[in-house]
């Protein structure tokens, strides 16, 4: 896979390597929902710039929320963090044996130019960062030691704790799945990075590492969390719930009819899957764009339609119900007047549609315009093949004689007695027929 071309970055280079440790600091902990470790950080930007990563499984299509945490790592490169993207290959097969290892494979490949393709829809650099795939050192005789050693002092219950809110809980759960908080930990070791990034769902996993890092001998990292983006339906957007999110690739008229099924209810902002949307992936993307000097890319802003330059959305209401349009400065200010019924869910929606659409239209266009990527998907994704269904045959079971009626025994020796004379006729017609052949010869 080719490489991608240098972007810009969120603020001009230039300004970048102007930036104080303390200003480093603030792009990199900004609009976290939880920072562990901000100390250990300053006193390391005092001395130079630090290295992350960012992992994720490859097990189902990555889908809208992804744009979340790629959006967050903008910031860190601003910060010249250097960020490492594990694409968990042996993590994903872990997992509760989600997907054969044969198939994981081919769904790296695809996340690596998924994610490349989303970094340059964001016109963001990818010099600063680097893919890793996890079977790349998690084999080594190491890491394996390593991992024995944290088996040695982690209790079945520390384990499954670890990996409550990101590993499939069942009753009784397979020693892979209490593996992978374990292996997560000792990523950041190998990976040799500062801090480690990723959803707040992730916190039980970074405390793990914190507490049994340092009994066998590795240093104690930070830990970034983000937001988790609730899905359309306002629950946690999953990859393997299809209609709590929106794939990559899904095209105007999938986009339309998911977000038209979202849960959107007037005046309601708590739980409201398409506001949490706009909040958590709209409205930073839209920032983003801004600090790039890209602030016309915003679709979603109708600047031609007179919206101030500071606006961060715009809504069409509809002239047939009394709509009308508004441009929104903020997030806060729309979620005001949603609840306060100044904006129609309907109206809600399709500025949202439109605003999806235009931050998926580019990294369609270089799907569309690549067979490998197209191959890559084909090969993550094949259609599912569904075993065939065989028709039950009815099996015929005899009333038992002794629940007969009168009239159901009769007709049942009637038959008995022509069946009999039918047999004896044509064991008498076989006799005559040998007879002659015997004759015959």
């Amino acid at each position: 896979m080719s490489d991608a071309p240098a972007g810009t970055l969120p603020v001009p280079p230039a300004t970048a390597a102007q930036l104080t440790p303390q200003e480093k600091y603030t792009l990199i902990t900004q609009h976290l929902a939880e920072t562990l470790g901000g100390e250990q950080l300053r006193t390391l930007l005092e001395e130079r710039d630090l290295t992350a990563y960012w992992g994720t499984a490859p097990t189902g299509r990555p889908h809208l929320g992804y744009f979340v945490p790629l959006a967050k790592i903008a910031d860190f490169l601003t910060a010249s963090v250097e960020v490492k993207v594990l694409l968990a290959d042996v993590h994903a097969f872990l997992d509760n044996l989600k997907a054969p290892i044969e198939l994981v494979e081919a769904r790296v490949d695809y996340y690596r130019r998924i994610i490349t393709a989303v970094f340059r829809s964001l016109n963001l650099p990818l010099d600063k960062l680097k893919f890793v795939v996890g079977s790349s050192y998690q084999y080594d005789a190491k890491y394996n030691l390593d991992k024995y050693k944290l088996t040695s002092i982690t209790t079945e219950h520390d384990a499954r704790k670890a990996g409550a809110e990101v590993v499939k809980q069942v009753s009784s759960p397979l020693l892979s799945g209490l593996l992978y908080p374990l292996l997560q930990a000792l990523d950041e070791e190998y990976l040799g990075v500062d801090f480690q990034f990723g959803g707040v769902d992730q916190r039980k996993i970074f405390t793990y590492a914190e507490q049994y890092l340092p009994k066998i001998g590795y240093k104690k990292r930070s830990h970034l969390m983000n937001l988790m983006v609730p899905g359309l339906s306002g629950g946690k957007m999953s990859s393997s719930d299809p209609n709590s999110k929106i794939d990559f690739l899904d095209g105007p008229a999938a986009v339309k009819s998911k977000i038209q099924k979202a849960h959107c209810a007037p005046g309601e902002v708590e739980g409201n899957g398409v506001l949490a949307f706009l909040r958590h992936v709209v409205v930073p993307i839209g920032e983003l764009f801004k600090g790039q000097g890209r602030a016309d890319a915003r679709a979603w802003v109708d600047t031609a339609g007179g919206a101030p330059s500071d606006a961060v959305l715009t809504v069409k209401g509809d002239p047939k119900f009394g709509g009308s349009v508004a441009h929104f400065r903020t997030i806060d200010e729309l979620e005001q007047a949603y609840a306060a019924g100044e904006v129609h869910p309907g109206d809600l929606k399709q500025a949202t549609i439109g605003a999806i659409n235009a931050l998926l239209a580019p990294i369609q266009a270089e799907f569309a315009a690549s067979p490998e990527f197209q191959q890559a998907e084909a090969r993550a994704y094949p259609p599912e093949v569904k075993p065939e269904t065989k028709k039950k045959v009815k099996k015929y079971t005899p009333k038992p004689e002794h629940l007969k009626t009168p009239e159901e025994k009769a007709r049942d020796a009637e038959k008995a007695a022509a069946a009999a004379a039918q047999n004896g006729l044509g064991e008498t017609e076989k006799l005559r027929e040998a007879v002659v052949d015997t004759l015959s010869a």
